[in-house]
This record gives C-alpha cells, structure tokens and sequence, in this order.
C-alpha cells in the first residue's frame, strides 16, 4: 500500500508488504475479477496507455494491467515489496515498468490516462490526501478509479471480524495466515457454498449474500488470502457515500463523468475523469 509520510501509516504499510512478499507469481485474482474491480471502465480502451496504481501492493492488479499493454505502467508504495512486484512482471517489454518505493500522498509520478487506487485509500491516516494524490496523477481528460470499503452495508459480521482485525494486528503475518486468517477464511468458504446450495429467494435475505455470490467460483486459498489480506491491516476505516460525493465535486473532477457504485453491497467503486480545464484554475 501507499500512504501519508508518518511513523503510522509505514507501519500498516510494512504489515502488508512482510505478507505480500510471500505471495507467488501472477495474480490473485482472475481475469473476470480485474475487470468487474474496474467496472465502469473498459481495460481494453487503454491498451498503449500510460497507466499508474497508487499503492500497488502484491502488484496483482498491475500483472493483468501488464496483458492489456500499457504504453507505460507505474505504481508507488510505501511497504517494501517492490522488488517482489517487479519480479512478478519481469515479462514486460523495457522501459514500460516503473515501480517506486514512496509516500503515495506526496509522490509526483506524473500525470496518466489513468490513475487508479484499489483498496488503500481506506487504509491511511488521511484517506482524502489519497483521492487527491489520485486525482493529481491524472492527466486532464484521463480517468481516475477507486475502490474503498463501505461504511454502508457492513453489518455486524464485518463488525466482528473487524474486532478481531484489530486485536490482531499486532501479529505477525504467519501467525495471522495460520490463525485467525485460516478461520475466517474458512468459514466465508463455507458459508459461500452454503449460500450457493440454498433457494435463491432465501439466499438473498442471508448476510453477505451479493459479496459471497461474486467470490463463489474461487477455491479455498482464494477466501484465506481474503482474510489474511483483510486481518494484516492495521488500520482500516469505512466510508460513506456523502464523504465520496463531497470529494466527487473537486473542481478539478469533470461533473459529468462521475460514478460511484455500491459494489456487492459492502464497498464503494468511485471515479471520473479529471477536468480538460480546472474549475479552480483563473
């Protein structure tokens, strides 16, 4: 992940990246789960683009932005597991790779079609210097694209697992992997299959149904990564659709491009396109 230039936000930075250098090669996710992350966009109107993430992690969604053939492909964190990321996308051409170690909120890459930031926002000291680090690395007429945990629809469950996140967070990561990390993940398993068995008028009423639904063809490993990527965060906040709206109107946003998705009932997908000319500028 990417974040703010603080003692705190360096250590949940470096809580990821222990976990993410123990992950293999290619991605976590499939093809069809890259694009439904980047819906509304299409990844194949950027083909010999200049793409940027904003806290790239695992760098698993910059190995499927590696197939579409970006022009140039960026990315910045603060956590140490650059080196793991570069290794996983050895096989692009030359010159298109540009992977930096950094505080994301303060990191000037440039400015890109498209700057993008999936699941890390919610994770800093001040989620809103991440939307505007976005928005800054975005060319104007580019896109911009976001996904974030939501304040809305994360009942009592998520509440509890929550709790258990943060009584954990102290861990280290094999521990949570081999510990709470297998439990939860087991048990969202199953109750994915159970989900999958039941009547679909019943399952619907059922907690967590549209989110185990979009997850239901993945294996086991794919739900313990889930919650061991879920445990290891030592910050985490939700946020809500008026926060969004209101950084949705920045000046520098093209008021006709927004979008802002409840997605699987439990997480937000925003973005636009930023200005051809800033309301803000004389």
């Amino acid at each position: 992940m990417g974040g703010s230039d603080d003692a705190a936000d360096l250590d949940v930075a470096e809580g990821f990246a222990d976990y993410f250098r123990t992950l293999g090669p290619g991605s976590r996710y499939t093809d069809a789960q890259f694009r439904d992350f980047f819906l509304p966009l299409d990844p194949e109107a950027f083909r010999g683009r200049r793409i940027v993430e904003l806290g790239f992690g695992h760098g698993s969604f910059l190995w499927h932005w590696g197939r579409v053939g970006p022009a140039r492909l960026a990315g910045v964190d603060l956590g140490d597991a650059a080196e793991a990321a570069r290794a996983r996308l050895a096989h692009l051409p030359d010159g298109v790779l540009d992977l930096r170690r950094g505080d994301l909120t303060s990191a000037d890459l440039g400015a890109f079609d498209l700057a993008y930031c999936i699941g890390v926002i919610h994770h800093l000291s001040d989620p809103h210097a991440g939307f505007l680090a976005l928005l800054r690395h975005t060319s104007p007429g580019g896109c911009f694209h976001a996904w974030v945990y939501a304040k809305e629809g994360n009942g009592i469950g998520l509440r509890v697992v929550d709790a258990i996140r943060r009584a954990g967070a102290r861990l280290p990561w094999w521990a949570t992997k081999g510990g709470p990390g297998l439990a939860i993940g087991a048990a969202l398993w199953a109750w994915t299959k159970l989900l999958r068995h039941l009547p679909p008028g019943l399952a619907e009423r059922l907690p967590a149904e549209r989110y185990c639904r979009s997850q239901a063809d993945r294996d086991f490993a794919f739900f313990h990564f889930l919650a061991t990527d879920f445990l290891v965060a030592r910050r985490t906040v939700y946020l809500d659709r008026p926060t969004l709206e209101s950084w949705l109107r920045h000046p520098d946003v093209d008021p006709t491009s927004v979008y802002l998705i409840h997605r699987n009932g439990n997480s937000w997908t925003f973005g636009g396109k930023r200005a051809e000319r800033a309301r803000s500028e004389p």
